[in-house]
């Protein structure tokens, strides 16, 4: 498949994956794609607001129909490309933290926001990617939590490194995600704890859940949730 045709780009637009999702039910193939250089209203996971600040991130969101990639997988699959699109930029290793925000040097510097209308046959996909933003600029709630990719980093290269990363990757069996995502599992042999209790993560299954094991060495599954690491 290929990422970008169409492709909107704005200055700025409220949230992307709003467009995006305004597209897809107006009829737009898979790839379709849009973009902006600062966001106002752009969230991440269970709701919470997404800072795109003008010129020094990209809010980047496409489509997908049902043919093309199960949405129960979407996440990872596009998670582990946009850790490949940050190398080709650059940057040294990128890790993806179970299930949506990339990493480096244990710092966030990306996420990726899925939502699906399987009654419709779609789903939208948003990633948000700090490029140069400066460590003080960041929200006090984030500052040493998150990083971007670095000063020299443009909005134009970054598309396309993603539209490239994302349209190969889609295009593997899952299971190459899988042996990737193993590579870059920045949660797998820590200890975590979630809503439901606490335990050793313990890789990724076939269906993209987190394995957890309890101490008397029981594994619990966790499609959804918060995952924190235990300090």
């Amino acid at each position: 498949m290929e990422i970008g045709r169409p492709h909107l780009h704005h200055r700025v637009t409220g949230s992307t994956n709003s467009d995006a999702r305004e597209l897809a039910a107006a009829g737009a193939p898979s790839g379709a794609l849009v973009t902006s250089e600062e966001q106002t209203a752009g969230r991440g996971r269970q709701g919470r607001p997404w800072s795109t600040p003008a010129g020094s991130a990209l809010a980047y969101s496409f489509v997908l129909r049902r043919e093309v990639v199960p949405p129960t997988t979407l996440p990872l699959q596009v998670g582990v490309a946009v850790c490949e699109a940050v190398e080709d930029l650059g940057v040294g290793r990128a890790l993806l933290k179970w299930p949506n925000d990339v990493w480096i040097d244990g710092r966030k510097c990306a996420g990726v926001l899925v939502e699906s209308r399987p009654q419709d046959g779609w789903a939208v996909a948003g990633i948000g990617l700090n490029l140069s933003i400066a460590p003080d600029e960041f929200p006090p709630e984030l500052r040493g939590r998150a990083t971007s990719i670095g000063q020299g980093a443009d909005v134009g290269s970054a598309i396309a490194s993603l539209n490239l990363a994302i349209a190969r990757r889609l295009e593997l069996p899952f299971e190459e995600t899988l042996a990737e995502m193993s590579e870059r599992d920045a949660l797998k042999g820590r200890s975590v704890r979630w809503e439901g209790g606490s335990g050793t993560a313990a890789g990724i299954d076939r269906e993209g859940n987190l394995l957890v094991e309890s101490p008397v060495g029981c594994l619990t599954a966790l499609n959804a949730g918060e995952v924190h690491l235990e300090l």
